[in-house]
């Protein structure tokens, strides 16, 4: 009589469905049970991306020119190689006006970060919910950063008057201080002649020295979804255009106040791809490429506010500024394709500021939506936000109010 088969682990886990490695002793569990709910991983997709939480990197490989034309007609692997080649130097075919690494070379694929989301129907966070994906900015043409500087001029020149009375002024003397670094001598006398005569005398004969310099680093988050695209009523411009008129505007204003600056944009394609672009870093200056990369900035998809905001957090709070503002410039309501309910991005974008808010980040909302007054104070606030009814007086109203903000 033969023995009995008893299953063992690695058995009833195929079972379920679920990948085991002996050799590793270690579960692929698809999913989550944090003893209130069920959270499985729907993250997984093509690789280079994320499987389960975790991320697949492609390596750069410089070859030489030989083993790239040796390789260039084999036939290789595709988006999930996990090496890439490129040249050192730039290499054109004879008639050829685009190099072997514009032809065949592709981008790593970008660096997921995941947060996560505010559901308020269930009152709980949903842990590492979606994934924000740093794209790289497109460039455009320079020459039209430069036309809307021209254009105006005039706007630039009332800018500059408010610059000057916005620039540090040094060390300022307060007076009439009862704790300071010397006597005011003005004050110590009028307090002894008051002692003279009978009466009580101001105790506030102390001045103070106080150095006033600004201290404030200031990220404005663009939205880049699709509705930009569209034509401002009055208007041969569209609100994509407007939005960047005010942004080359207030980034020339923040350029000769000398306050750090980031100017970022997003837009998003479900939860699983939340697209992130870097215009202009803190660390890096106001150069042609920043101006280009605006120059090249474009409208798609949709728009998930909380996500974006989160991430935005996440890189203005390492500056060393005591004081940091996010400036948020939308069209609309928080939005995405994988949302039904139109209140739940909105609570989550109100979550996300709150978390803000308590990381010491001030934010302020610049909406172009004329409805906008139903929803956005719930967000941001009752005096934290403002709508712009009239966009064509978007390129003048943003840097003034900026300055309003930061006086």
């Amino acid at each position: 009589m033969g023995a009995r088969h008893r299953p063992g682990l690695a058995d009833e886990l195929l079972a379920l469905g679920v990948n085991y490695s002996p050799s590793a002793d270690v579960a692929d569990i698809p999913y989550r049970d944090d003893n209130r709910y069920m959270w499985e991983f729907e993250d997984v997709m093509e690789a280079g991306q994320v499987v389960a939480g975790v991320t697949v990197q492609q390596v750069r490989k410089y070859a030489s020119l030989m083993e790239m034309v040796n390789t260039i007609d084999v036939p290789g692997a595709g988006d999930d190689a996990g090496e890439t080649w490129i040249l050192p130097t730039e290499f054109y075919r004879d008639e050829e006006t685009t190099s072997l690494n514009q032809q065949e070379g592709r981008e790593p694929p970008p660096q997921p970060y995941h947060y996560a989301e505010w559901d308020y129907q269930m009152q709980l966070e949903r842990p590492d919910w979606c994934t924000v994906l740093e794209k790289r900015a497109k460039s455009g043409d320079v020459e039209m950063i430069e036309n809307i500087v021209v254009k105006h001029k005039p706007i630039i020149g009332r800018l500059k008057l408010l610059i000057e009375a916005m620039q540090p002024q040094g060390v300022q003397r307060l007076r009439k201080q009862e704790d300071g670094d010397e006597i005011d001598l003005n004050a110590a006398v009028r307090a002894m002649i008051e002692m003279r005569m009978g009466e009580q005398p101001d105790p506030r004969i102390m001045m103070r020295n106080v150095r006033r310099v600004r201290d404030l680093s200031v990220l404005l988050l663009i939205d880049l979804s699709e509705s930009t695209n569209d034509p401002v009523l009055g208007s041969e411009s569209t609100v994509l255009q407007l939005a960047r008129e005010a942004t080359v505007l207030l980034a020339d204003a923040l350029d000769k106040i000398g306050d750090p600056f980031a100017i970022h944009g997003f837009d998003s394609n479900g939860r699983h791809d939340v697209e992130y672009f870097r215009y202009k870093d803190f660390d890096a200056p106001y150069n042609d490429k920043a101006k280009a990369r605006l120059a090249g900035m474009s409208g798609q998809l949709s728009t998930r506010m909380g996500a974006a905001m989160r991430h935005a957090g996440s890189i203005l709070k390492r500056q060393p500024s005591s004081k940091k503002l996010l400036l948020v410039v939308t069209d609309g309501e928080p939005a995405d394709n994988d949302v039904r309910d139109p209140q739940y991005l909105r609570y989550d974008a109100r979550k996300a500021v709150e978390e803000l808010t308590r990381n010491g980040i001030a934010t302020y909302c610049l909406s172009l939506d004329p409805r906008a007054d139903q929803y956005v104070s719930r967000i941001f606030g009752a005096k934290n936000y403002m709508v712009v009814d009239h966009v064509q007086r978007l390129p003048e109203k943003l840097p003034l109010l900026y300055m309003g903000l930061t006086r």
